[in-house]
């Protein structure tokens, strides 16, 4: 019996991929599905590193998973407190655990935000180093514990706008199953046994202009504002850092105020 444990943030509960009846299904589900294997979805919307490493790896080493899943840290790179070196620690630790209790781990390389959200180079920029800080984490998890890693940092179809639900944070049901068959096609070639790969096309209906416009207006303004005390000071603060980087920045300065006087 193959029991999956699947730990991380709202991408693995599901978010983007809604069900006709209700609810969210998302790539582990698709995953599951295809590996015929028993999903304990511990994933929490909105969960940082810290959080799944306190909350959620306790459960997963209790039901002795054979395989497990460790895909968040998003969230993190979008805080004032983002610290790639304790986050890493804590990585590391979490991976090493499930590991040494006999999952195969499944880990990813995340994608760049500043592309997703189609953001300005002065936000984009230095959003993008501190993922690459910590997919360099990853990349270096990946080596040394030999996890399942897939890239969609580096992936152009990872950043394809039918990828990408409403909100361009969480995927769309066409993204889900990207990532769920990147997944299987990375334990088929690492040598586990994968009956199928899952389908990379929805099945489900696709949202509308008016739903999109809809959502953004009642749900994702909500979003905003329930991040916005912790997330937009700590963006300005990287965007004037961002500004004083450029070269020539402060000759242009001292250039203008003299000419002024």
């Amino acid at each position: 019996m193959i029991r999956f444990a699947a730990l991380g943030d709202s991408v693995t509960s599901g978010y983007g991929d809604p069900m006709p009846g209700g609810g969210w299904r998302g790539w582990a589900v698709l995953l599951a599905e295809t590996l015929g294997c028993e999903l304990h979805n511990l994933a929490a919307s909105g969960a940082r590193i810290g959080d799944v490493a306190d909350q959620q790896l306790p459960v997963a080493l209790d039901l002795r998973p054979t395989h497990a899943s460790v895909l968040v840290g998003m969230n993190d790179t979008l805080r004032g407190d983002f610290d790639p070196v304790a986050l890493g620690y804590r990585l590391t630790d979490m991976v090493e655990r499930l590991t040494a209790g006999g999952a195969t781990v499944m880990t990813a390389r995340l994608p760049d935000p500043g592309r997703m959200f189609g953001l300005p180079g002065a936000i984009a920029r230095p959003l993008g180093r501190r993922m690459e800080a910590l997919n360099e984490v990853l990349d270096r998890i990946a080596v040394d514990y030999r996890t399942i890693h897939v890239d969609l940092a580096g992936s152009a179809s990872a950043y394809e706008r039918n990828h990408w639900s409403v909100d361009r944070l969480h995927p769309s049901e066409r993204g889900h199953r990207l990532l769920a068959h990147r997944f299987a096609l990375a334990l088929r070639d690492a040598g586990h046994p994968v009956p199928a790969l899952p389908g990379l096309e929805a099945t489900n209906p696709e949202p509308t202009v008016g739903q999109r416009v809809w959502w953004m207006a009642t749900q994702g303004n909500r979003w905003l504002l329930r991040r916005s005390t912790d997330l937009f000071p700590t963006l300005a603060k990287m965007v004037v850092a961002e500004i004083r980087r450029q070269p020539g920045t402060c000759d242009r300065v001292t250039e203008l105020t003299i000419r002024d006087t």
